[in-house]
């Protein structure tokens, strides 16, 4: 193929040269060893060294990024100073709920593409574990009124109408997995999925336990390279996710209680994604950059989509993604070889691959004659998902499409389909081609 043919958003050819993620670390119920700017550093760091480039040789740095810290305004401009990569370059945060990752990866191509940037790190990182705790609008307010207050006798009057109210946490990682438009949680839309297509608890349970025995063998397969340890101030070191649980089982996952619909429903915290702390970064380059440096390449970014879903049913925004990507692409299921959809429930991926092959669901949502052909289970998260190694929101995106690329490299595959539900009602896609010899000129 020519690079014409290799063209990315009607530009010229993008191409993943490398990249790297942090182990992903369980949320404890308690602020994580390090923050979200500690963490992609962490990974940036080690990314960086192994790169035959100064890190001032890079044009831009984009992360995204969806609950950083208070003094992580525009994070990824404070990571790209703490990289070294210099004063001079501009970095900036995107903001796409879970898709933030993925859609930092889309910015890097897109400006590479249109000829504004050679070489960009890109990706995501997220430390949920440091979500804030807020205090209600009312003692907000309460607060206001006491820095203006000029007397003590006013401080006095404002103590006095202090009630315990005032006191009652607004706990900002539980608003932030809420959808105000339709007034329900995330797992709440899982549920819905469940309802919609029959799929019932065992089936969820099973799909859980099979996240946890397959990322349990790439573990010990040794097959998360793209993995970098963190290393604690205490001088713990963390070089695995840990939320993996090998000991899971349908018998054991059968005795939790429902999470969000209590009593009766059936999505519970096994069968739903961690809430966990990581970091994943990329580094996309042209062409051109390639040869210049060269780079090893992992793959090529072939084409992305993004759409909108009903709020209540977020959980299918993958289909509405990756059926028009195909669609324009020329291609069905057969033609691609591994498929990435993010674990935010086994409901929510279980209903994408019953929708997937219902021919109700492709002439009346998705506008398509028919069907496309099943997705293989053999196919599909085959090391594991987010069930087993956990979700830092802004994060995931960018590592399915790193991990997915990595499964290509060691399968020798070709095409690979990267893509992820997004709270509040919208679904991305990545079309990934492993291999980089066009890059190179060979």
């Amino acid at each position: 193929m020519s690079d014409t043919q290799q063209a990315y958003a009607g530009g010229r050819p993008v191409y993943i040269c490398d990249g790297n993620r942090t182990p992903f670390l369980k949320a404890q119920g308690r602020p994580g060893p390090f923050r979200a700017s500690d963490l992609a550093v962490a990974a940036g760091k080690a990314l960086l060294a192994r790169q035959p480039f100064d890190p001032q040789a890079l044009d831009e740095v984009i992360l995204g990024c969806i609950i950083p810290g208070p003094d992580e305004v525009n994070i990824a401009r404070l990571v790209a100073l703490r990289l070294g990569c210099g004063k001079q370059m501009p970095a900036w945060t995107v903001q796409r709920n879970c898709g933030s990752g993925m859609q930092a990866i889309d910015s890097a191509a897109t400006a590479i593409a249109y000829g504004r940037a050679e070489l960009v790190l890109a990706g995501g990182t997220e430390a949920m574990s440091h979500a804030p705790v807020l205090l209600p609008p009312k003692a907000v307010e309460l607060l206001g009124a006491w820095r203006q207050a000029r007397s003590i006798g006013d401080k006095l009057g404002l103590l006095a109408r202090l009630r315990p109210a005032h006191f009652k946490p607004v706990i900002g990682l539980l608003q932030g997995l809420f959808d105000p438009v339709v007034n329900l949680s995330m797992g709440q839309t899982a549920e819905i999925l469940a309802q919609r297509f029959g799929i019932s608890r065992p089936a969820m349970d099973a799909f859980a336990c099979e996240s946890h025995r397959r990322l349990a063998q790439a573990q010990d397969q040794g097959w998360l390279e793209e993995i970098e340890p963190l290393y604690a101030p205490d001088g713990t070191v963390y070089d695995h996710d840990d939320g993996l649980r090998r000991d899971s089982s349908p018998e054991r996952l059968a005795k939790l209680k429902a999470a969000f619909d209590r009593p009766i429903g059936l999505v519970t915290a096994g069968n739903s994604a961690q809430v966990s702390d990581g970091a994943a970064l990329l580094i996309l380059a042209s062409g051109d950059a390639v040869r210049r440096f060269n780079l090893p390449v992992l793959g090529r970014i072939v084409d992305c989509h993004w759409a909108g879903v009903e709020p209540a049913q977020m959980g299918l925004g993958p289909l509405h993604a990756m059926a028009p990507l195909l669609v324009r692409q020329g291609l069905t299921t057969t033609d691609i070889d591994y498929w990435e959809i993010n674990e935010a429930f086994a409901a929510q991926v279980l209903a994408c691959l019953a929708a997937w092959r219902s021919e109700e669901y492709a002439r009346g949502e998705l506008g398509l004659e028919r069907p496309f052909a099943p997705i293989d289970p053999e196919r599909l998260n085959v090391d594991g998902g987010a069930v087993a190694c956990g979700h830092p929101v802004g994060t995931s995106g960018a590592r399915i499409v790193l991990h997915l690329l990595q499964i290509l490299k060691r399968s020798g595959a070709r095409r690979g389909l990267a893509s992820l539900c997004i709270g509040g009602g919208q679904g991305g896609a990545m079309l990934l081609e492993g291999g980089g010899e066009v890059a190179h000129g060979q």
